[in-house]
């Protein structure tokens, strides 16, 4: 999303859709160098803050690990410490935190909230997730994929089984964007949004990608590249897990549903997982999952995502002149 100051957010994967192939080679760069120990501080100087009003591991790691190696910093603001807590709008928070940082990240329960703090903010947004959409997820599992199949996600056929949630619903945005297809298994009552799925058609039919929906795991998971698995009872739904668990029986990934999709089909889990219900043991850490290296890509899908929101458009996608590469631990060069 355009803000009416000229600034891009990142509140839903179309908000980058046409930008994801650059961002994808972008993360894989910044991967590749940092596995070698080469840093570049290419946001020096530069300041997120990091709102969060759910708990989280990855996520916030990944930011503050991510704007620590780019030579930036990273605040991390609970909703809990800041006056939001005791009554504070959102608009005036955003107003506030504009004349402190560079960027916000908002981690949030309501995609509401965080379509408002970006209407006030005069800083690019980055949804953190919230109940419609995961986009930084995404990002990393795009990463992901492409790295087991070469670079090409064009024409793979990846298999979700599982809820109707936010992340699918930035999987289906991204699986639309990049051409790849996608099949969902969901019961009858946890599909999709329907304006999700709509604006995921529509960009699938400028990129070829076939997006396909039914209630049968075993359907979806047949000569599936890939599955993708998430928790049945996600934050903000505890109240409603003994139906979730009701519902969603039939729908673990086990080496059984895993045995009808192709014999190098990999799994992802965006974790954390509830063992034993959505995924089994067996499969979450056998030869086939690609969990941990998703987990690890948000670091660098974080990075790819911060610098393309930060830096000039023309400097992006190729190393900033002026920076030297840094190693790990060695002190580092103002660009």
């Amino acid at each position: 999303m355009t803000s009416s100051q000229g600034r891009k957010d990142f509140l839903s994967i179309l908000d980058l859709a046409s930008e994801l192939g650059e961002i994808l080679a972008r993360a894989a760069l910044f991967k590749s160098e940092r596995h070698r120990g080469i840093l570049r501080p290419t946001l020096a100087g530069k300041n997120l803050a990091m709102v969060f009003e759910k708990s989280s591991t990855r996520t916030r790691t990944s930011f503050e690990v991510a704007m620590n190696d780019l030579g930036g910093h990273a605040l991390y603001l609970s909703s809990r410490d800041l006056q939001l807590g005791r009554g504070e709008t959102i608009a005036d928070t955003a107003r506030v935190l504009s004349r402190f940082v560079d960027a916000i990240c908002y981690r949030a329960f309501h995609h509401a909230d965080v379509t408002e703090l970006a209407k006030w903010a005069s800083v690019p947004v980055i949804n953190a997730l919230d109940d419609r959409e995961h986009p930084c997820q995404v990002v990393a599992d795009l990463l992901t994929m492409s790295e087991r199949w070469n670079g090409v996600l064009r024409g793979h056929r990846i298999a979700w089984v599982g809820d109707g949630n936010n992340v699918l619903h930035s999987l289906l945005l991204g699986a639309a964007a990049v051409g790849l297809d996608l099949v969902a298994a969901t019961p009858e009552n946890y599909r999709p949004k329907p304006d999700v799925v709509a604006a995921a058609e529509t960009l699938a039919r400028s990129t070829g990608a076939h997006l396909t929906f039914t209630t049968d795991p075993k359907e979806a998971v047949l000569s599936a590249d890939a599955l993708y698995t998430d928790v049945w009872v996600s934050m903000g739904d505890e109240a409603e897990e003994a139906a979730r668990l009701a519902a969603f029986a039939g729908y673990q990934v086990n080496d059984a549903l895993l045995r009808l999709a192709k014999p190098d089909a990999f799994v992802l889990h965006d974790l954390p997982a509830h063992r034993g219900q959505e995924i089994t043991d067996s499969v979450l850490d056998g030869a086939q999952s690609a969990a941990w290296d998703q987990a690890e890509n948000r670091l660098h899908a974080q990075k790819a995502i911060l610098e393309h929101l930060l830096l000039p458009r023309p400097r992006r996608g190729v190393p900033r002149r002026g920076g030297s590469p840094t190693r790990s631990g060695s002190s580092r060069a103002r660009p």
